[in-house]
This record gives structure tokens, C-alpha cells and sequence, in this order.
């Protein structure tokens, strides 16, 4: 096997067979995998059917607690499970650029190999090309998903409603703050480490435990807490109330945002979900959270109110008030 990846990786010869054989399938052999048809066919399944995509572009490829490719798994799992979906497969297709590292490249199919075993969620079919040094930086991923949501099940941001609570599964802004510092070399006295987990082992115990008290759920990823909450807001035409001291935040991403002059309500997360819930379920809700390791810091952070129709209002540590409007521009590029 080569040192680094060449063009001939990508022109379907006899070179990608061996990078599919002594890598990909090593790695990541399943029985549907192993076929390597063109499509795979998937066994049927009684519910709705959802599915997402999405790409990775993450710099850099390897961070504290990471790396590109068990990103790519997580983050698309946790894309389905937003709306109620068991996730059941993935497929994988990659972008790679000429004189990438194989030691690398197979560091990242070991993540992603381990990732999914965790999650449960085979990738059952994928793609690889490459293109020449220069027309890309080093590796880019994309994975689409397939997941199941009951018939049962309607979560989405137009089913949040007056009155609901506003849960968040874990505390904030661990990924970007994680990524930035690792991108710029800052050497920050402290223990920052990017939070991307599946989500779906959370989500599934607290639909199936309280039916129809989950309205809405959503994964605060790029743009942050702030920019989600006021989607929904928007979507709802409804106000959002938060509590800035009831926002779940470890002391060093906090004290990092401080220094390099952050707000932390606009960082990514990787790991974390927004729940609103019915309020006569919250506490019990909540409760469930916590005992499940990826919302172990889970905490109730505000309601849903009527006005300001269409905004998000912070009640800040100082007891005063200010809008949260939508992340404007991209301070914080290739996050994701």
C-alpha cells in the first residue's frame, strides 16, 4: 500500500480496489458493505422515513476530543434524531486531495469505524475521489443518513407552542471554542475538548418515556445556541425567554470566551441538543436527561412566551434584558 494517496486512487482502477479492500473494508465491513454494488438495499422498516445529508470541511482534521470522520457520523446521526428518527445506516463518500497521508486517511476510518459500532449506525455504502494537490485541503466528507420516526411522531420546530420549556441536554460551546483554539495554536491553560456524540441513545429514551411532551428538538451546530433558538422563534412567530445563569457552560470554555472576546451563545456544539417540552412533563423530562451519560448536564434554560412575537430574550447574570438576534457572517469558518 502507498504512503500517501495518488490520483490513480480515484480513477476506479485497480488502485482504488486495493484502497477500498486493505482500508475502507477492513475498517467498516458489514454484510451490506461487503456486497459493493452500486446501491445497497436495506431490509424494510414500518414508519416514516427521514433522511439527511451533510458535509465536513472541519480545520483541523484531528482536534481534542475528535476528528474529521467521527464528526461526519455524529453529526448526521444527531441530524436525524432531531426529528424523532432512529437512525439505521449512513453511507460515506470522500474528497481527497493527492499526497494525502494513508497513515492518516486510516486513522480516520478507524474513527469512523469506531464511532459508528458505538452509535449502532452501519455505513452501508460510500464513495471515494481524489483530486490533485491544491484542489482541496487534504480530506472532505460527506455522509447522508437514513432514519425511522414512528408514526407516532411530529417533532419539529413548527409544534413549539406557548408555555413550553426550554431544555438544553449539556453545557455550551465546547466544539467551537475547541476548534478555534486548536486552528490558531493558542496554548490555553486548560482542558478544552470538542463534545461531538450521537445524540439518538438520549433522544429515543425521552420520546419513547413521555409520547407526545417532546414538540421540538434541534442541535445547536454552526451559528450556536443564539441562532437556533431564533430560527425557531421565527418559524413560530412565538418569544423565547432565556436564562443566561441557568446556560450549562464548563468554567475553562467559559473563561476561554472571555479572553479572546466570544460569545459563547453563537459557538457550535457538536453533542448537544434544545428540547422544548410540554411544562407538565419538563421536570420528569429533565430528570430522564440526566440520568443518560450525554445529558448529564442538562439543564432547564428559559420558556416559551407570546411576546416579543418572533424574538429571543436573554435575562442576562445582571438581571437585565437584550434581544439575541441570528449569527451575522462567518467568524468562525470550516467549524463542521
Amino acid at each position: 500500500m502507498e504512503k500517501f494517496i495518488l490520483l490513480d486512487h480515484g480513477s476506479g482502477g485497480l488502485a482504488s480496489q486495493n484502497l477500498i479492500g486493505s482500508l475502507f473494508l477492513k475498517h467498516l465491513k458489514n454484510p451490506v458493505l461487503n456486497q459493493l454494488e452500486d446501491a445497497a438495499v436495506l431490509p424494510p422498516e414500518q414508519g416514516q422515513l427521514a433522511i439527511s445529508t451533510d458535509s465536513y470541511v472541519v480545520d483541523p482534521i484531528f482536534f481534542p476530543g475528535g476528528n474529521i470522520g467521527e464528526l461526519a457520523v455524529n453529526g448526521t446521526i444527531n441530524d436525524l434524531t432531531m426529528r424523532g428518527a432512529r437512525p439505521i445506516c449512513l453511507s460515506l463518500a470522500l474528497i481527497l486531495e493527492e499526497g494525502f497521508a494513508v497513515e492518516e486517511l486510516e486513522k480516520i476510518i478507524q474513527s469512523i469505524a469506531h464511532a459508528c459500532d458505538y452509535a449502532g449506525v452501519p455505513v452501508v455504502t460510500g464513495d471515494t475521489k481524489v483530486v490533485p494537490k491544491g484542489k482541496a485541503d487534504k480530506i472532505f466528507i460527506n455522509t447522508s443518513g437514513i432514519g425511522i420516526v414512528a408514526d407516532s411522531i411530529n417533532i419539529t420546530a413548527s409544534e413549539a407552542r406557548t408555555g413550553d420549556i426550554i431544555l438544553l441536554s449539556g453545557t455550551l460551546a465546547d466544539h467551537g471554542i475547541t476548534i478555534l483554539t486548536s486552528r490558531e495554536g493558542l496554548q490555553i491553560d486548560a482542558d478544552l475538548l470538542s463534545d461531538t456524540r450521537p445524540l439518538h441513545f438520549l433522544t429515543q429514551a425521552i420520546i419513547t418515556k413521555f409520547p407526545g411532551a417532546i414538540h421540538t428538538m434541534r442541535d445547536p451546530t454552526r451559528g450556536g445556541l443564539g441562532t437556533t433558538l431564533s430560527e425557531i422563534a421565527k418559524t413560530t412567530s412565538l418569544c423565547i425567554e432565556i436564562e443566561e445563569t441557568a446556560i450549562p457552560m464548563r468554567a475553562e470554555v467559559r473563561a476561554a470566551c472571555e479572553l479572546m472576546g466570544l460569545d459563547p451563545l453563537y459557538l457550535a456544539n457538536e453533542g448537544k441538543c434544545v428540547v422544548f417540552a410540554a411544562p407538565e412533563r419538563a421536570e420528569e423530562i429533565l430528570h430522564r436527561m440526566r440520568s443518560i451519560p450525554e445529558g448529564r448536564d442538562a439543564a432547564i434554560i428559559g420558556r416559551i412566551s407570546e411576546k416579543p412575537a418572533g424574538r429571543v430574550v436573554l435575562t442576562t447574570v445582571s438581571g437585565g434584558k437584550r434581544l439575541v438576534e441570528p449569527l451575522s457572517g462567518e467568524p468562525l469558518p470550516r467549524i463542521c
